[in-house]
Parts: C-alpha cells; structure tokens; sequence
C-alpha cells in the first residue's frame, strides 16, 4: 500500500534527516557488517568468544590451514574485532571487547533465540 501524499508527517521527515548520520559514517558501518559476510570469519570470533588461542589452535579446530586462519584474523582485527596480544613467541588472538561479544550474542539472538 503507497501513501498518496507527497509528504505525510513533514515535521518528522525533517527531524530524521537532520539527524541522519553524514554517509562516509554509513558506509564505515557498511564495510564493518561486511566483515561478518563470511562464516569463517564468524567461525573464528565464535571460537575466540570462548577462548584466547593462537593461530595453530583456531587452524586445528576449524581445519583450515594457519595462512587461511592469518588472513582472515588480519581482516578481523583491521575491523576492531580481534586483538592479539604476544606471549613470548606465541601471538594469542582474542575478541577486541565486549562490544563483539555483544554482537555476536544480538546476532545469534535474532537468528535462533540461542544464548551462546
């Protein structure tokens, strides 16, 4: 059903288009819903939810190889939702905070009502 008027609530038209963010800040949260496009990368911040591991570790649980597993941690923490931490020689990956935790728990929410 359309509406016939040109504008129908002209105030509140106004209201949200002042208020709408400027577009390079739209297309910033854009690009970062993107980076859950893929199911590896959600993989990956799923297993990292429950534990801090390495490289080899998240490439053993997934059987992926180390540079695949590489890859995409690059692309998680270019994204702010990785951070590694070094250990010696050992480089530990982990969630950046709790906003990704809150995501991920949103996200798994409107899908299936789980609670992970």
């Amino acid at each position: 059903m359309s509406c016939k008027c040109n504008i129908f609530n002209e105030e509140l038209v106004n209201k949200i288009k002042n208020e709408l963010p400027e577009d390079e800040n739209l297309y910033d949260l854009a690009d970062f819903f993107k980076v859950f496009g893929d199911s590896t990368r959600i993989k990956i911040l799923y297993i990292l939810l429950k534990s801090e591991l390495c490289v080899s570790d998240i490439s053993n649980i997934l059987n992926i190889k180390q540079s695949a597993i590489s890859h995409q941690l690059r692309l998680l923490k270019k994204s702010r939702l990785v951070k590694y931490r070094k250990q010696g020689k050992l480089v530990l990956y982990s969630l950046d905070d709790d906003h990704v935790v809150k995501i991920l728990e949103q996200g798994f929410n409107h899908i299936n009502h789980i609670n992970i």
